[in-house]
């Protein structure tokens, strides 16, 4: 009988011990995935506190490039890089030549753009047009309506050698490309983005690029910039 008991006393106390350990792996368990959950949430918010956080001295728009020397716009496979000053005449012209093409590109998902918007013409405006106006692309960049801000620029462009458009002017422009004033206008009242068009403009002089536009497809330079030479660059990359 005591024989009995004591089997039945040892056998309770196996599955004692067996229901505490199971306890202890679900509890283990739990903290693990409560630790892990923790660390992606650690890691997430951080990576939007440094999204918002100015990057090595100056604040960069959303979709600037990895070296911030430009800006995306678009995902398709081929890279077609320019360098413009929304002062410069050339610029315009070949906005007003390729514009389009880029558009269509850009619909298609044939090609990303990267747009570095410099300021090395200021000397021929009274009143920093170049930078100011790169500055706004940046605003404009955040929004999501680069595109439609150079043409709207370009459409409207100021002589050299005479003040180019003011801020209040700018915000008009930039409302004919879908922007509100109660974004764009803090955005470019305040130079958000005015140290940032002075390293996109040293980056322009590190690659060795000395005038604009300049346009790259696929890492290779345009000799000559027209519509035509862009779609068939594209078509061969």
């Amino acid at each position: 009988m005591s024989t009995r008991v004591g089997r039945k006393q040892a056998a309770r106390v196996v599955r004692e011990q067996l229901a505490l350990e199971r306890r202890r792996r679900r509890t283990a368990v739990t903290s693990a995935v409560a630790a892990v959950a923790l660390l992606v949430a650690g890691i997430v918010g951080y990576g939007v506190y440094r999204s918002q956080q100015p990057v090595a001295g100056f604040a960069v728009p959303a979709s600037a490039t990895d070296d911030r020397a430009g800006v995306r716009v678009g995902d398709g496979p081929v890279t077609v890089e320019v360098y413009l000053d929304y002062l410069c005449p050339a610029c315009r012209q070949f906005e007003e030549q390729a514009g389009a093409t880029i558009e269509r590109l850009l619909a298609e998902r044939r090609i990303t753009m990267v747009y570095h918007p410099v300021a090395i013409l200021d000397r021929y405006s009274t009143n920093d047009y170049s930078s100011r106006s790169a500055a706004g692309a940046g605003c404009a960049a955040d929004a999501g309506r680069l595109v439609q801000y150079t043409s709207a620029l370009y459409a409207d462009q100021p002589a050299e050698g005479g003040p180019g458009h003011t801020d209040d002017r700018l915000v008009e422009l930039a409302a004919t490309a879908g922007l509100s004033d109660h974004t764009f206008g803090p955005c470019l009242r305040e130079g958000r983005y005015a140290d940032w068009v002075t390293h996109v403009t040293d980056g322009m002089s590190r690659r060795g690029v000395n005038g604009t536009p300049t346009v790259f497809v696929g890492g290779r330079k345009l000799a000559n910039p027209t519509a035509e030479n862009l779609a068939a660059a594209v078509e061969q990359a």
